[in-house]
């Protein structure tokens, strides 16, 4: 089975940060259900609520992976939300670089292993980035389609 793909981009000098959110969490289960709740209510708050529930269903499964798969007692995982004029970037890090995900195909019996085919299903792109320290999961929406409230118009 093979690994996630690697992250290929660098910043675009073209497509500058509108905003950028970060939060460090407790790997714990009520931290996934808060950093599902922030980011959701973040994204709204840029202008983009069309996308909240999207953006808190892959927070929830990317937050839900590093603290089972991820976490190493006393080492926080981290949840960044990275917002340009064109994409929107969830990225979710954790301190046990050495597990990097692997997409599984579970069978209908299975109770678990469905979170990264969730995010893949949902994200125009996704991917791992190696870290000095621990990996960086993460997941990208193509903004075209969902344009801020503020900017739609009735206008031919």
């Amino acid at each position: 089975m093979a690994f996630a793909p690697q992250d290929p981009r660098t910043p675009d000098p073209n497509d500058p940060v509108v905003h950028e959110g970060r939060v460090d969490y407790v790997p714990t289960a009520i931290s996934v259900t808060r950093a599902r709740r922030h980011a959701a209510r973040l994204i709204a708050d840029w202008g983009h609520p069309a996308l909240a529930d999207d953006v808190a269903l892959i927070v929830s499964e990317l937050a839900t992976n590093a603290m089972r798969h991820g976490s190493i007692p006393g080492r926080l995982f981290r949840v960044q939300l990275t917002l340009t004029k064109t994409r929107l970037r969830i990225a979710v890090s954790d301190p046990r670089g050495e597990r990097l995900p692997r997409p599984r195909h579970p069978s209908p019996r299975d109770r678990h292993g469905r979170g990264l085919l969730i995010v893949r299903a949902l994200a125009d792109r996704w991917g791992v980035r190696e870290r000095t320290t621990g990996k960086e999961i993460w997941a990208e929406l193509d903004l075209t389609a969902s344009l801020p409230a503020d900017r739609c118009t009735n206008e031919p």
